[in-house]
């Protein structure tokens, strides 16, 4: 070519290649990636499927259709960044992207809870999981029931509402604790509600962790969830080989605990797990005034999991579940009550349980779900001379479709849920109550920085008519470090005859219910969390408001007491705190907890509402070295209103201190652990024994402060 026409023919080629982008509408990208330190090269920089590698001056450079594109860099150490651009067709776009220190806490949790099956740091609802690391060390605390585990949950507070046979519930943000929705693999194995010895019957050696949702979440669970939820996620069989272990422990409280744990895999898709147990105690008056400071109880439980997961995003978990336990309290054998007569507290307890939960893609991309249970428990009560005969039932089933599009993630489905209860002792208190019900939830990702979420739910209860509880949340990340979120929800409970009073006295001596409303809640919340390398921070306040709470009144006719609907609404607000540290060999955890709560008094006028310290705080510590680990844990209640009790108005703050050690031999892992090394104990200043009997039929105060004193336990872990 002659060589005065080639500048003529390379810019006519310009102007044909300039054409041709122009007329396939592609644009440049040019990213710039930077860290507090400066520039991160290595960086993969990814915007659909196009990719590039940040060179030495952290740059890279991508062709990318026109409009706007998510632009996604990660790299080794560094939490994942994200920035949304506008590709201009034929233009270079430059856009700056910082990513932070990968964080060390919770950075590959996925939460279940919430529906969606996401990044707990991506979920707009704020959920507090207890990894498989931390269930693992309250496994050596207490092996026979999550009570310690959940106790030592920032947040939640385990309330003993019939300490004579060691009936407790769970209170979230200070709510009451019947209204806590207690769900295995999000199904309500242990009914609508878990009861008065609920939790204590749960075994912890088959937990992978724990997922908690503070305050309404009616939206997502219906009308037994308006404190909010516990979910308990099993572990799932491993791929590479087989899991078997044994544990056996024993406690200084003349208490024996004995577990075994097996999980394998079939084949590549197929797994099982199967637990068995048996939990003894024996009865111990530790002030030798004659009544039951901790219960008798013998307790056998097992049960069976099948898993299915074909890898191609089709899985379905099967599980069954049996549990027996004998409780014994009140007098001891041989005692007598003030009035000279014995009076006995017992409680034996008969449940069985099923369930299933499949998740399957479809070919459309979309995620069909399906969870259903069944539950029958009987129990058996004796309160004095007064014995009660009950059978109750929850029944349930629901199915979902959960779909992505464009930004938006939404959810939508049915359920149906019966709850029963039957007692020939006491017919006036039975109840089949069935509620349908549709929800739909969205999540919007509005920029990589802002996600919104929406839910609602619709129940329509067989008793009590019609309900629609919503739910909003929002998720904002200001800066890579800092993460907030505020949430909002509404939820509402039918009315049942379950109390703490009922608890701790039954029904037979209660009158029969009248017209009750049924109880709506509003909860109101907001989070800070910073989040730096091996440190995490959280600052929650929260606010709740129940309308028509029930509460127990006093009557002097024929019955000691009603159930009716206070005149004025339960109020609860407060803050938390807390601050994680968490390195390969050593965890800190330091937390406070500030709760004021109100409610109607009986006779009139506003009380602080009982048993609920305004102030608590706890540190724990734990540290592994070699084969051995070391944990020491100090926990802080603060004065709280008492009720009923002739000694005190208030109850004192008292510390407790304790250690644990573990230590692996082989395949045997041996610890001992101590608890309230400072032996608190209520009886030493005082008698749970009353001189005469309450007015609502009780001989024995609340438990405002341990019953158990100084506890020593040890056992052996063996994995074969």
């Amino acid at each position: 070519m002659d060589a005065r026409r080639r500048p003529l023919a390379c810019l006519v080629l310009c102007l044909v290649v300039s054409n041709l982008i122009h007329a396939q509408g592609v644009g440049m990208i040019e990213v710039v990636v930077t860290s507090a330190d400066g520039v991160v090269e290595k960086a993969e920089v990814r915007a659909g499927s196009v990719s590039a590698t940040t060179g030495s001056d952290g740059i890279a450079s991508l062709s990318v259709p026109a409009g706007r594109v998510d632009v996604v860099v990660t790299r080794t150490g560094y939490d994942a960044a994200a920035a949304s651009v506008e590709a201009r067709a034929g233009e270079q776009t430059r856009v700056a992207i910082e990513m932070q220190p990968q964080s060390e806490i919770e950075e590959t949790i996925i939460v279940s809870a919430t529906r969606s099956e996401r990044r707990i740091e991506d979920e707009p609802l704020r959920v507090e999981v207890v990894p498989e690391e931390e269930v693992q060390e309250k496994i050596a605390m207490t092996p026979g029931d999550v009570s310690m585990l959940l106790a030592e949950t920032n947040g939640l507070r385990v309330q003993a509402t019939s300490p004579s046979i060691g009936g407790a519930n769970i209170r979230i943000q200070g709510l009451n604790g019947r209204y806590t929705q207690i769900l295995s693999d999000g199904l309500p194995l242990y009914g609508g509600q878990s009861g008065a010895v609920g939790i204590l019957q749960i075994p912890p050696i088959d937990l992978a962790q724990v997922e908690v949702i503070k305050g309404v979440a009616s939206a997502l669970y219906g009308m037994s969830a308006i404190g909010g939820v516990v979910n308990l996620v099993s572990r799932r069989p491993r791929v590479d080989a087989p899991e078997r272990e044994i544990l056996l422990n024993a406690t200084s409280h003349q208490g024996m605990d004995a577990a075994l744990w097996v999980a394998r895999a079939l084949n590549e898709q197929w797994g099982v797990s199967v637990l068995t147990g048996v939990h003894t105690q024996d009865r111990s008056d530790l002030d030798d005034d004659g009544w039951t400071d901790l219960p008798f109880y013998r307790r056998g439980q097992g049960r069976a999991r099948f898993m299915w997961d074909n890898g191609g995003g089709r899985s379905l978990l099967l599980t069954a579940g049996g549990m027996t336990e004998k409780r014994r309290g009140g007098t001891m054998p041989g005692a007598a009550a003030p009035d000279g007569n014995p009076h006995a507290e017992n409680l034996d307890t008969t449940r069985r349980d099923g369930g299933l939960v499949g998740r399957f893609l479809t070919a459309g991309g979309r995620v069909l779900a399906v969870r259903a249970s069944g539950m029958t428990q009987r129990r058996d009560r004796t309160f004095g001379a007064a014995p009660e005969q009950d059978r109750s039932g929850t029944w349930f089933g629901e199915s979902s479709v959960t779909g992505a599009s464009g930004p938006h993630t939404w959810v939508a489905g049915a359920a149906l849920q019966r709850d029963t209860f039957d007692s020939a002792s006491v017919p006036r208190f039975n109840f089949a109550y069935t509620t349908p019900g549709i929800f739909a939830q969205d999540e919007y990702a509005v920029t990589p920085r802002f996600t919104v979420s929406g839910s609602g739910r619709a129940d329509v209860h067989s008793e009590f008519g019609a309900f629609f509880s919503p739910r909003v949340s929002a998720l904002v990340r200001p800066v890579g470090s800092m993460t907030m979120r505020v949430s909002a929800g509404r939820g509402h409970f039918a009315p049942l005859p379950f109390t703490d009073e009922t608890d701790a006295i039954g029904l037979t001596s209660i009158a029969p219910l009248g017209v009750l409303k049924p109880e709506h809640a509003n909860t109101l919340s907001g989070d800070v969390t910073w989040t730096r390398a091996s440190v995490e921070v959280t600052a929650t306040l929260f606010h709740s408001r129940v309308e028509n709470a029930l509460m127990f009144s006093e009557q002097s006719e024929l019955f000691v007491g009603r159930i009716v609907n206070a005149a004025q609404p339960t109020r609860t607000r407060g803050t938390e705190f807390i601050a994680r540290h968490h390195e390969d060999t050593l965890d800190v955890i330091v937390t406070h907890m500030y709760v004021w709560s109100t409610e109607a008094a009986d006779g009139g006028g506003i009380g602080e509402v009982p048993l609920n310290p305004r102030h608590s705080g706890s540190f724990d510590l734990l540290w592994r070295f070699g084969a051995s680990q070391i944990g020491v844990e100090a926990f802080y209640t603060g004065h709280q209103a008492l009720e009923g009790n002739p000694f005190r108005e208030r109850g004192s703050p008292y510390v407790l201190w304790g250690g644990l050690f573990m230590h692996r031999l082989g395949r045997a892992q041996l610890y001992v652990n101590a608890e309230n090394l400072g032996d608190v104990r209520q009886t030493k200043s005082e008698r749970l024994l009353l001189q005469q009997r309450a007015s609502d039929g009780r001989w024995s105060t609340d438990a405002w402060a341990p019953l158990e004193g100084r506890t020593i336990n040890a056992g052996l872990r063996f994995r074969f």
